[in-house]
């Protein structure tokens, strides 16, 4: 009798190590992989964006940070202010035109979809929500944001919404 509880207690002790081991083994795994998990073969054949990508829950977030700034940015209304750079280069008209129908077509909520590291640049996919004054009913979108690497620090460089 003694005996068949100490093989329990053994046994669940052996269980308990492998269950922990596996579970670091899983992070170790995360942590040393890529910022996207998976990209499925398989695309959309309207958009030709993956039907499904599983991006990495441990990727370094660091170039999303100022993308994201720069979407909640133009959800608030404040366009021209992050902008404001492109308003004294060759991207005047772009940006005018991204303020206008920013103002006209108000983002509602957003989520990132993908991602394409190329160093030092990172392009990041969005899948947005966006209101409209002739409709009650929010509309779904795609917006790009690419994010680049200088002195390390990230710093967002384009904005490409597709009304």
């Amino acid at each position: 009798m003694a005996l068949a509880r100490q093989t329990k207690i053994i046994l669940g002790i052996i269980g308990g190590v492998l269950f922990i081991g596996a579970i670091v083994g899983v992070f170790v795994w995360l942590a040393n992989s890529g910022p996207v998990l998976y990209r499925s073969e398989e695309v959309d054949p309207l958009s030709k964006n993956p039907t499904l990508v599983i991006l990495n829950p441990l990727r370094d977030r660091g170039c999303e940070r100022p993308a994201n700034d720069m979407i909640v940015a133009m959800r608030d209304g404040h366009c021209h202010d992050i902008l404001q750079p492109w308003f004294k280069d060759y991207r005047r008209r772009y940006a005018e035109s991204i303020c206008q129908t920013e103002q006209e077509h108000p983002l509602v909520s957003w989520k990132l979809v993908d991602r394409q590291d190329q160093p030092p640049l990172v392009m990041l996919h969005y899948r947005g929500k966006r209101r409209d004054a002739t409709s009650p009913q929010p509309f779904e979108e795609d917006l790009w944001v690419t994010t680049q690497q200088d002195d390390g620090t990230w710093r967002a460089t384009k904005y490409v919404p597709l009304y």
